[in-house]
């Protein structure tokens, strides 16, 4: 029984492979611009972080009395890789690392169950613990940050207009949120002196409970009317520093108010927790955070119209600034393949066009876009985004995927050249080496496998490797065998024996023939020597630097500041200051943001932000490339060294 040929197949049905032609073309490419596009690929950070605050503690109290009994309850849970606490006066925290590989909805269930473990032992901590506060969003990569610079405005009314361009933000489509960072807290300060108190017959405690029993809200009952039910409401409620002072204090069996025995002014958080400095002035950030597997580059282009609209209407002296930005970073990657594309299939033209003739190169090329359109729309319908490794493993395939291809044409020349008409010629290229062909993919999809099915962090971020390159080289596989035989049945020439005969005689066949004849009468040296080369490039492979990742190309630097234990907030925003006059002074700066009590928000993925600490800070230098990023960190480590 005679088996399918597709080949065959496909050249007694032009009509349809022309309209899958086009299909392809037309589905790919329409697959290709509704790609999602970003940095790096999603994947889950199987981390969870707990903090607690106790004031008046010592760092050992929190340890003992609190952290040791969150440990010991997060110990039964599955899947737990280990757990890291710290202890600090006053507060504390832990993290909680599940194992590599752990599925979403593994981590969704352990994360629960760390909240309702840690929710059952709050019962045994110390009154006054506060918390403790989760955060399991460490997939959130903040997408742009932006500055909001106003200096003729006083804090509280910054963040007013912080919060109104956060609510503009947030309602361009394909925004999951926007966070606001940086803002000082407002608070009233009530200041004493012991010996008026004591002079008064007032102590601090019962003070402290006069404010206490103030500010609350009770329920006061209601009126029914005729008609409707009146609700009435005494609030205790305390709004601002005039209420407060006005708050009446108990003193040797009379009333004073808190203002006769105490100084009341509003003010701000003193030391902060957490400021944000950008080129030396303080600023309030916000982090915008993307929706999953949307176009960066499109959502981009809406928040930089949006932010132009903002910034027409904000006050005299206040700005916006975009100092973060990831669509522009994924748009040179992007361009970066697009140019490699672009070079490679030129290299292909021109090679094909040289060894096989101006016909059977086009048909080669044909092949590529053809490829990339099936591998769009797999893509597409996958749910797949173009990001680092997915580019990264299409450079990759766009060396393999014009294999298949050349052999089937190189096999229809050579038939055509025997006599062979155009059609038989498909037909046995398909059944003499399709399935060599196909061997051959699967192999050298195989040897992907292991990064594609690895049970581990670095697995699920780079196992879009294997997946692409595999449909990529099925996709040359399937192109080789039904349009390529189309197309050379189309544009192929018919052959004579004569011009076969007179090109073989040409050079360089003769002298290739010598070559061949010369190997085949030396076939011991030959192997010998084949051998050698083999063994020379195992022993040379040992001394070629391993990496599983090249080095960064983004053009920050990072500089982390972390004074001693201990440190106070006061002396690091002092460091912070010294450093910026550093940064000011050198021409390969082109902008820097401080953060201070706490790392950097995460704005690309493989960013570890550190957990707030008030002898910590970390600045974000952004430099004009990377020849200004090496030579900027060269000069800063020689700093750093020379004390």
């Amino acid at each position: 029984m005679k088996s399918f040929n597709l080949s065959e197949w496909a050249v007694t049905h032009r009509p349809l492979v022309l309209f899958l032609m086009l299909a392809t073309l037309l589905v790919g490419g329409w697959s290709f611009s509704k790609l999602g596009r970003l940095e790096d690929p999603i994947f889950n950070v199987p981390t969870m972080t707990a903090v607690v605050a106790w004031p008046g503690a010592s760092a050992r109290q929190v340890q003992d009395q609190v952290l040791n009994r969150m440990e010991r309850e997060l110990q039964e849970i599955e899947d737990i890789d280990y757990v890291r606490s710290f202890s600090r006066q006053g507060y504390g925290g832990l993290t909680l690392w599940m194992k590599g590989g752990t599925s979403k909805a593994a981590l969704d269930t352990a994360w629960y169950q760390a909240r309702k473990k840690i929710g059952d032992v709050r019962a045994q901590f110390p009154e006054g613990v506060r918390g403790p506060f989760f955060n399991d969003e460490f997939t959130d990569v903040y997408t742009v940050i932006y500055a909001l610079h106003a200096p003729e405005l006083s804090p509280a009314e910054t963040q007013v207009l912080a919060e109104d361009i956060k609510r503009s933000l947030q309602a361009v489509a394909g925004v999951n949120k926007v966070d606001v960072m940086g803002r000082q807290v407002e608070q009233v300060n009530v200041e004493f002196e012991s010996r008026r108190l004591a002079s008064l017959g007032v102590t601090p405690h019962a003070m402290i409970e006069s404010i206490g029993r103030q500010n609350i809200l009770e329920p006061a009952g209601s009126v029914d009317g005729a008609a409707d039910r009146t609700f009435v409401r005494t609030s205790g409620a305390l709004r601002d520093a005039a209420d407060v002072a006005a708050i009446p204090i108990e003193a040797g069996g009379r009333l004073l108010r808190l203002s006769d025995v105490a100084d009341v002014t509003s003010g701000y958080e003193d030391p902060p927790r957490f400021t944000v400095r950008h080129n030396g002035e303080p600023v309030i950030a916000l982090g915008v955070v993307l929706s999953r597997q949307v176009n960066l580059l499109k959502v981009g282009e809406q928040l930089d119209a949006t932010t132009a609209a903002l910034q027409a209407g904000l006050p005299l002296g206040v700005s916006l600034e975009k100092y973060a930005d990831q669509p522009r970073v994924v748009d040179e990657a992007v361009w970066e393949f697009e140019k490699a594309f672009l070079e490679a299939l030129a290299i292909v033209l021109a090679v094909c066009f040289l060894a096989l003739g101006w016909r059977s190169g086009i048909v080669v090329a044909a092949s590529v876009p053809l490829v990339l359109g099936i591998v769009a729309a797999v893509m597409h319908a996958a749910g797949w985004a173009l990001d680092r490794i997915s580019l990264g493993a299409l450079i990759i395939a766009l060396g393999l995927l014009v294999d298949d291809a050349i052999i089937a044409v190189e096999m229809m020349v050579v038939k055509i050249e025997q006599g062979w008409d155009r059609a038989r010629a498909a037909t046995f290229a398909y059944s003499s080496t399709a399935l060599p062909m196909l061997t051959g993919t699967l192999v050298t999809v195989a040897g992907f496998m292991p990064v594609g099915f690895a049970k581990s962090i670095a697995g699920e971020y780079a196992g879009g490797i294997f997946w692409v390159v595999g449909v990529a080289l099925l996709a040359s596989w399937i192109v080789a065998v039904v349009f390529t035989p189309y197309l050379g049945v189309l544009l192929l020439p018919r052959s004579t024996t004569d011009k076969v005969a007179a090109k073989h005689d040409a050079t360089p066949y003769p002298r290739l023939r010598r070559t061949v004849e010369w190997a085949l009468a030396h076939r011991w040296s030959v192997l010998g020597a084949a051998a050698l080369l083999f063994l020379l490039a195992g022993a040379g492979m040992g001394l070629v630097q391993q990496q599983f990742f090249p080095s960064a190309s983004r053009s920050e630097v990072l500089v982390e500041l972390r004074l001693r234990e201990g440190a106070s907030f006061t002396a690091t925003a002092a460091e912070v200051r010294r450093f910026e006059r550093v940064l000011e002074a050198d021409p390969d700066v082109k902008d820097y943001t401080a953060y201070t009590g706490a790392g950097s928000p995460r704005f690309f993925l493989s960013l570890g932000p550190e957990l707030p600490n008030p002898g910590y800070a970390q600045f974000v230098v952004q430099t004009a490339g990377i020849p200004e990023r090496e030579a900027l960190r060269k000069r800063l480590i020689a700093l750093f060294d020379a004390g």
